[in-house]
């Protein structure tokens, strides 16, 4: 499956979410500017640090982005794609696919998508807000062009669906730095938040894992969260960690994709 020389693949991507995350869960939380202002950090400033480290490590990632989030911040779109970066669906509002009909499910869908496409960007893969599908997901993923999915935890090793036209590019929440760091002060509020080290530890036990099986390491983070200066330099280390074995294909998911 993979490139000659390398015995398992690894993704760095990135869910753009900004002040949407909160907004598609909960339109209320659209007048209180102090919840807000955890989402407007990723856009102010996480993406262009990150940026910056991605570009200093040489890697190339893939950012899912929202519709809304795409309409809020098309400079930071436009960067992100100069840099060389793909940029992947992730709804159009932060809303999951069971909260939709399927009417309203497929208009997200293709608003998102003329959105992104506007801005310059060929989208291919899509990521679900919440990773949830509904009953008529993936036959929508399919009917729209989309060619890869990266949803699902059944397996460490990208798949082909049976009988639709769509890679699956498996992830987990270990996997996430939402579940480590996360912390808004509402339901949340008795969540410890990880020490980078930590965090660290989990992510280099599950790439050592997934790289004896010969899968793929897909590695999911939120500027919001990543982006803070500690968690920056957590993720330069691991970054270096990952390029230090040299038996690993780095690569965007669209490319992973493609191998399957």
């Amino acid at each position: 499956m993979w490139p000659e020389g390398k015995r398992a693949a690894a993704s760095f991507t990135f869910d753009f979410d900004a002040e949407e995350v909160w907004i598609g869960e909960d339109p209320e939380n659209a007048n209180r500017p102090g919840v807000l202002s955890q989402g407007t950090y990723g856009a102010k400033v996480a993406v262009p640090l990150i940026l910056d480290l991605l570009e200093r490590t040489g890697v190339t990632a893939t950012f899912f982005v929202p519709g809304r989030v795409a309409e809020r911040y098309p400079g930071r779109v436009r960067e992100i794609l100069a840099a060389g970066h793909e940029i992947g669906h992730h709804g159009y509002t932060h809303t999951s696919p069971m909260n939709l009909s399927p009417e309203a499910e497929e208009a997200e869908l293709t608003k998102a998508l003329g959105i992104l496409r506007d801005l310059g960007a060929d989208v291919v893969g899509y990521r679900s807000p919440s990773w949830e599908f509904s009953p008529v997901t993936m036959g929508l993923l399919e009917r729209h062009g989309l060619r890869y999915s990266s949803n699902l935890m059944d397996d460490v090793r990208p798949y082909r669906h049976d009988g639709i036209d769509l890679v699956e590019l498996p992830i987990q929440w270990i996997l996430d730095d939402a579940p480590h760091f996360w912390f808004d002060g509402g339901p949340s509020w008795n969540r410890r938040i990880s020490a980078p080290s930590e965090v660290r530890e989990i992510w280099e036990a599950e790439f050592t894992g997934i790289r004896a099986l010969g899968g793929a390491f897909t590695l999911t983070m939120h500027p919001q969260i990543i982006g803070r200066p500690s968690r920056l330099a957590l993720l330069d280390a691991f970054i270096d960690f990952v390029k230090g074995h040299d038996d690993i294909w780095i690569a965007p998911c669209r490319e992973i994709a493609e191998r399957v």
